[in-house]
């Protein structure tokens, strides 16, 4: 999806959450799970492992993956993709930093013509 095509909301700063956790937000009757490594790089996935439905924000994250608590799923942070032999994958969605604000990116919502 195109940078143009997204309503950027800010959601916080870096320090709002723990290194190597995560944070979740509400949108749209969807909670998304904002992650942050250890070398402060955020992440924004939809809070739901496709495997068994878990919440991945209660994960333990290493490195760009996370494990989900209940399937022990790893999942790429980057790309939603599930690691390993697993097969599957969870929505992401865009994210940026503006020093330390944390913005999300949603997709617009087109009127019908």
């Amino acid at each position: 999806m195109r940078q143009d095509d997204l309503l950027w909301i800010a959601i916080g700063s870096l320090s709002d959450i723990p290194q190597r956790g995560a944070r979740c937000v509400e949108h749209s009757g969807k909670v998304i799970a904002i992650f942050r490594s250890f070398e402060d790089e955020i992440f924004a996935l939809e809070d739901i492992c496709t495997n068994c439905d878990g919440p991945i924000s209660q994960g333990i994250v290493s490195d760009r993956s996370v494990s989900c608590p209940i399937c022990n799923w790893e999942i790429d942070l980057k790309n939603g993709q599930a690691l390993g032999a697993d097969v599957g994958q969870v929505q992401t969605y865009a994210i940026q930093r503006q020093e330390q604000d944390i913005l999300l990116g949603l997709p617009l919502a087109r009127g019908v013509a």
